[in-house]
């Protein structure tokens, strides 16, 4: 998830959204995902993030609660949003406008998307 020696100023910026987030994520739920991925395109950040349930969420989710796990995760977002916000402006040197974070479970992915001014 590091930058790569040589990488694009770009790259380099993708890579330190995605540990920049990756880092937001292990400190709140006590773990991350275990892939990211970051997508710079215009005024988009698009940060793919791979198996990023908790035990406890992954075992509600196996029984039929995707929903509850969608709400709490939606939820802290929506009081993490700051933190996140704050970390792709610092990285990107632009202002975050739009902010939005969702999960799926088959397979077990979120996904970051912010809209920058």
């Amino acid at each position: 998830m590091d930058s790569e020696p040589g990488a694009s100023p770009a790259g380099a910026r993708a890579a330190d959204i995605s540990n920049a987030i990756v880092h937001l994520l292990s400190r709140h739920y006590g773990r991350g995902p275990t892939k990211a991925k970051t997508y710079l395109f215009d005024n988009y950040v698009f940060c793919v993030l791979q198996e990023i349930l908790t035990t406890s969420e992954q075992t509600l989710a196996e029984a039929g609660h995707q929903d509850l796990v969608r709400r709490v995760r939606l939820a802290f977002q929506e009081i993490m949003k700051k933190e996140f916000t704050d970390a792709v402006e610092q990285i990107t040197g632009r202002r975050v406008v739009a902010y939005h974070s969702q999960v799926v479970f088959n397979p077990d992915m979120g996904f970051e998307i912010f809209v920058l001014e």
